[in-house]
């Protein structure tokens, strides 16, 4: 799913700061005692994580040009809205929504950014890129960038991941555009090209490389094909289960935990996810559920359906295997993000909330 513009202030008035303690969230044991996560916030009974994660090193260092790369002049580039001279080596970008600002994130170029158009009314949205990211001059909204702003910042390329056609043609025109595409389930592909667009592919790579690394790391700590989980994500419309091909279901796959079998489907009708049936969510249940909610509808939706017996009765909720995460980091496509869900499965994927 696309990550939205979305307002986040009821989720941030529910979610104070967390204050968790885990004890053995390495090897996997049989005790549930030895894995119980404490936390003193909750949202409708599910116990919330990664508020109060660490964000000093969410950016990389910033990576050199690959290997061969020309120091200077112009190059072409192939992307999804056409092809595209853009410098060498970029220097003022401005960047058009959050899955390209991650990527420029972890190639560590983001002290490049000269303008971003994602920057919400309300705080807290992309927190988890770290504080510098969120002092970065905005241009407007994704949606509908403020053209003369983009102008004013000078840029010499401009990154995103998909505009329309109209859009496209009026920000080439100020400086060369490079858009990489946003269907999430082709996330790692859309990061190289970020990678190509900026003169570093092989360095995307090895991010991707490192990251696939952890994963798997994580996965063999926690014994992760031992649990299975669910990923349930409430809307305005309500709750939707996501599949294997969702970006969490992709970072769930790479860490190797199992997913219930409601929840092994991939693409269908072009969608990486399905409706509950909130009169039988069985389809929700799991020996863990990660639950987040899209803006305040999302939250509303689920602090009234949380409180009913269908979904109480659930065999993760009745054992206390219940986590709120935050929805930002669940549905942005990009490497930043991917680690930060790791971060998440580490806490909670073999954790009991009390």
């Amino acid at each position: 799913m696309p990550v939205a513009h979305r307002s986040r202030t009821a989720v941030l008035a529910a979610v104070t700061v967390a204050t968790l303690a885990l004890a053995g969230c390495g090897e996997a044991t049989d005790d549930p005692a030895d894995s119980i996560v404490r936390t003193t916030t909750r949202i409708a009974g599910a116990a919330v994580i990664g508020v109060d994660r660490d964000t000093t090193t969410s950016c990389a260092l910033p990576a050199p040009p690959d290997a061969g790369h020309p120091a200077s002049g112009t190059r072409s580039v192939v992307h999804t809205s056409g092809t595209t001279e853009v410098p060498a080596d970029p220097q003022r970008i401005v960047v058009l929504d959050l899955a390209a600002m991650d990527a420029v994130c972890a190639l560590g170029l983001w002290e490049r950014v000269v303008g971003t158009a994602f920057t919400p009314i309300d705080p807290g949205y992309f927190d988890y890129l770290g504080t510098g990211i969120a002092q970065l001059p905005s241009v407007g909204s994704g949606d509908l960038p403020d053209l003369d702003r983009v102008a004013q910042a000078q840029p010499d390329l401009i990154l995103g991941s998909s505009v329309d056609t109209d859009l496209y043609d009026r920000l080439d025109a100020i400086a060369p555009t490079v858009t990489v595409g946003s269907d999430p389930v082709f996330w790692r592909q859309q990061f190289l090209r970020v990678g190509d667009a900026l003169g570093r592919r092989d360095a995307a790579q090895r991010v991707l490389d490192d990251y696939l690394a952890a994963a798997a790391e994580v996965g063999r700590a926690l014994a992760s094909p031992q649990t299975q989980a669910s990923i349930v994500r409430f809307t305005g419309e309500g709750p939707v289960v996501e599949g294997t091909a969702s970006f969490a279901g992709q970072v769930m796959a790479d860490a190797g935990a199992g997913r219930p079998p409601a929840q092994r489907f991939g693409v269908v009708d072009g969608r990486s996810f399905e409706p509950v049936d909130t009169d039988d969510p069985a389809a929700a249940d799991a020996d863990v559920i990660f639950v987040r909610f899209d803006g305040d509808d999302g939250l509303a939706e689920a602090t009234e359906y949380m409180k009913t017996d269908r979904w109480l009765d659930l065999g993760a909720v009745s054992d206390s295997r219940l986590f709120a995460v935050t929805d930002d980091v669940w549905s942005t496509p990009g490497p930043v993000a991917a680690r930060a869900v790791l971060v998440d499965l580490t806490v909670a994927l073999n954790g009991y909330s009390h």
